[in-house]
């Protein structure tokens, strides 16, 4: 490999990652669901601040997290890494359904060599497409050299689903996520925390940014503040 120097990771999420709100439920349904319990229906507002304050002492103040459940997500998530997606998926009270290796594998077989030699700046363009960039420049070579040899194996005949044992942990891909607002404050709060894997942070404050705005109320308290800004 050359000595010319690597882009680094992007921190800005707007370029790195790409969120997609797909469809969520109306406050006005957890609202509902609330004063059903306590056959308070005559006191609704409709979803309105009356009973956005509702939501929030019962859900938020006073824990019962249970009401939560019936705020639903969906969010279309494109171009985290499969190291990413690893830790995504420990998050259990979620559903995912994530695009086929065997897709992206058919696309990296029509491409040329990522040999970074010959035309650094081409070979790094076409290998974004492809895998995550990290601050490290020493681990940014490494993994263009791997999606090289992943791209050399299948060239050379070998099937998908073998292939599959090569793919790298930087490797790309897209899903699905549905999740409810309890399990999503959990998420939010473990994933924004200065410890988690910077690019899970990134992907928290992408998806708490994607929320509906008259929603952000119910999960501000659960960001890191640095998490919350723009």
């Amino acid at each position: 490999m050359s000595s010319t120097q690597l882009e680094p990771y992007n921190i800005n999420i707007q370029s790195q990652i790409h969120i997609n709100l797909l469809h969520y439920t109306p406050l006005n349904v957890c609202a509902k669901a609330i004063r059903t319990c306590w056959d308070s229906h005559a006191k609704s507002d409709n979803g309105g601040n009356v009973d956005k304050d509702l939501i929030y002492r019962v859900g938020n103040k006073n824990k019962h997290k249970s009401t939560l459940e019936h705020l639903v997500y969906s969010f279309e998530i494109i171009g985290i890494s499969r190291a990413c997606l690893q830790e995504l998926s420990r998050h259990r009270i979620a559903s995912l359904s994530v695009k086929s290796t065997r897709y992206t594998l058919k696309e990296l077989r029509k491409e040329i060599s990522f040999c970074i030699d010959s035309n650094t700046l081409d070979s790094i363009q076409r290998a974004k497409k492809y895998i995550v960039f990290t601050n490290d420049e020493t681990i940014n070579k490494i993994n263009i050299e791997s999606l090289e040899r992943l791209r050399t194996i299948l060239v050379n005949g070998t099937t998908n689903d073998i292939a599959k044992y090569c793919l790298p942990e930087c490797y790309k891909t897209q899903l699905v996520w549905t999740i409810n607002a309890r399990s999503l404050q959990n998420f939010l709060q473990l994933r924004s925390a200065k410890v988690a894997l910077q690019e899970i942070q990134n992907l928290a404050k992408a998806i708490f940014h994607a929320l509906p705005q008259e929603h952000c109320y119910l999960f501000e308290e659960f960001m890191n503040d640095s998490n919350t800004k723009n």
